[in-house]
């Protein structure tokens, strides 16, 4: 303990950019089980600035050959490192408390990798959250990857190069296919982010597009949809007001899926009247955003 606070008192958390950059310090949540192991040890090599794992029971242990200190807590990890984000692979069940323990310390950016959640912890995470400094990034969510700068969760480290477009996307495997055209095209990116596609989840489109509205680094912007609620028509909304200047290009996914059909998670499900990709498509298109039909169309719109 003496050598962690002779390490780590003077260090002072700095602000985050978007969201991410090579100061942040980053806590992971059950560092010792498979899943956060072998994910921890892939953003250490981008590299990214772990400073501590969280796993109840193995407080004093340390990981990756004594290079990460693990605590029983979030509170007493961020005593000691004054982390200032956090990344969760606490198994679903256990998942809603392991948010709750990072927002009751204070960490001002949460990122939740844990795929099925309830509905219900989650709306009960969202209403505790408010008015408090975290933001909350997912659940069911791959992270987010800064290039060149640092990586917090589970998208792979090589297909992802430095360049001026934001990427915010819904879906796991599209962001990946997004990426990769990108790259192949000679294209990069200043910040990519996935927000999950749970139907509750803690940040969405319009959140982020703020946010790199306001970031000279980002000069066009990707949004990748999918059929199953209204983030893409609040996300035209607030394009179409005249406030967001930059250019947007969207990727609309679930063109062909039936009407009452549950495809993928629980937030690509269409009921009703509303969720359709020919609403959200629609609606962007008024907005003056360009939609790519395929992945190989992306890099094509953004020159």
């Amino acid at each position: 303990m003496k050598r962690l606070k002779k390490q780590y008192r003077i260090q002072e958390a700095k602000p985050l950019s978007i969201l991410i950059d090579k100061n942040t310090k980053i806590i992971v949540q059950n560092i010792t089980g498979r899943e956060g192991l072998f994910h921890s040890k892939q953003m250490l090599n981008y590299p990214t600035n772990i400073v501590a794992g969280v796993t109840p029971g193995h407080g004093g242990e340390w990981v990756f050959d004594g290079k990460v200190p693990v605590f029983d807590t979030v509170k007493s990890a961020v005593e000691i490192t004054a982390a200032n984000a956090s990344v969760i692979f606490v198994p679903a069940k256990f998942a809603r408390d392991a948010i709750l323990e990072s927002v009751d310390a204070q960490i001002p950016l949460i990122v939740c990798i844990t795929e099925g959640i309830p509905i219900a912890d989650m709306m009960r995470i969202n209403r505790y959250m408010k008015g408090g400094i975290s933001r909350l990034i997912g659940p069911n969510s791959p992270g987010i990857l800064s290039p060149g700068e640092a990586k917090i969760g589970i998208i792979p480290n090589d297909i992802i190069q430095p360049g001026n477009i934001g990427v915010i996307s819904r879906s796991g495997t599209l962001t990946y296919e997004v990426l990769t055209a990108l790259k192949n095209a000679g294209l990069g990116c200043s910040t990519c982010i996935g927000i999950g596609g749970d139907p509750v989840n803690g940040t969405d489109f319009v959140d982020l597009l703020e946010l790199f509205n306001q970031d000279p680094h980002t000069q066009k912007i990707v949004l990748v949809g999918e059929i199953g609620g209204n983030e893409e028509e609040k996300a035209a909304e607030l394009i179409s007001n005249g406030y967001f200047l930059k250019p947007v290009v969207a990727y609309i996914a679930g063109k062909s899926a039936p009407p009452g059909k549950k495809m993928g998670h629980a937030g690509a499900i269409i009921e009703g009247g509303s969720g359709y990709a020919e609403s959200k498509i629609k609606a962007l298109e008024s907005a003056g955003v360009r939609i790519a039909k395929n992945f190989e169309m992306i890099p094509e719109l953004l020159k």
